[in-house]
């Protein structure tokens, strides 16, 4: 899995110009899901978000997770971010899982983490507009295959 992670204030997700899902403080994901993926992906994934500590203390310290801060997420489904840009100029999608195992595991994904925290979520495979405002800004990669 490739996510990016971002640290927001707030954000949302509108499908058809209606809301689908919207936060205040907490982390917006772009979820990408590549064809090798399985259960211990979407596992260290979960627990490497729920517990990243990029929100500040007292002290102005990276040094908070979003549940120590009570906030949410809003997880987005982002397939080009297996891109590959190697050859040309219009980039190839090839690299991300078939869109019945990637709609699978993003649920799955998204299950484990409205276990622990409030969630939001956009639709899969829809045309979707999001809007955020990213706080800091902070924002993180985090691919599963880099462990």
């Amino acid at each position: 899995m490739k996510i990016i992670i971002q640290r927001v204030s707030q954000a949302s997700v509108s499908i058809d110009g209606k809301i689908a899902g919207a936060i205040n403080q907490g982390l917006m994901l772009l979820v990408g899901v590549g064809p090798e993926d399985d259960q211990s992906d979407l596992d260290y994934a979960a627990r490497k978000i729920l517990n990243m500590r990029i929100f500040l203390d007292t002290d102005d310290k990276m040094n908070l997770s979003v549940q120590d801060i009570g906030g949410s997420i809003l997880s987005i489904s982002q397939f080009t971010l297996y891109a590959d840009t190697k050859k040309g100029n219009r980039p190839a999608f090839t690299g991300a899982a078939k869109p019945d195992r990637a709609s699978q595991l993003y649920d799955q994904f998204n299950a484990l983490l409205a276990e622990t925290c409030p969630l939001e979520k956009g639709i899969f495979g829809a045309d979707m507009q999001v809007s955020l405002i990213n706080d800091g800004p902070v924002t993180i990669v985090l691919d599963t295959k880099n462990k």
